[in-house]
């Protein structure tokens, strides 16, 4: 397996993934070929220095799964920086090999590489495995979070 930064070609198979879930269905729109907001968000991010938008990919250089990884500089904690992981996802046919957790050990010491002080990350109420996933990871529910759909 290997980790690396998504490239433009990735993102048909990056959003199959996200759209692959009973939430995401709801939210994405997965069709081939992707509408031009797909491209034009992956262009923003890719364009962010404070944006990492990651594969995992097996021995084949199918992608297996994704995160984006943000860096959030802030006054607080004397200037600090915070890492917020979003968008987490692994294609169902590679669930509880591991694949998440590494994933996460690569986050972690990216984060780490970055002078993050802390990660933090959301997950949907809806989702109680990934809750779950992230406490066996070592996250804490420190703080309660709050939304304003502003579409």
């Amino acid at each position: 397996m290997n980790i690396r930064l998504a490239v433009k070609k990735d993102l048909l198979d990056i959003v199959s993934l996200l759209a692959n879930d009973k939430l995401g269905k709801l939210r994405e729109d997965f069709q081939d070929p992707l509408p031009k907001t797909y491209d034009d968000a992956f262009d923003r991010i890719n364009s962010d220095p404070n944006q990492e938008l990651v594969v995992i990919v097996n021995d084949y250089d199918t992608i297996i799964g994704t995160l984006q990884l943000s860096f959030i500089p802030y006054l607080t904690y004397q200037g600090g920086i915070r890492a917020q992981i979003e968008a987490v996802r692994v294609h169902e046919k590679y669930r509880g090999q591991g694949i998440g957790q590494h994933l996460f050990e690569w986050a972690i010491e990216r984060a780490k590489e970055k002078g993050a002080h802390l990660i933090q990350l959301t997950t949907d109420k809806k989702r109680p495995e990934a809750f779950n996933f992230y406490k066996r990871l070592g996250f804490i529910n420190s703080h309660e979070g709050m939304k304003l759909h502003l579409l």
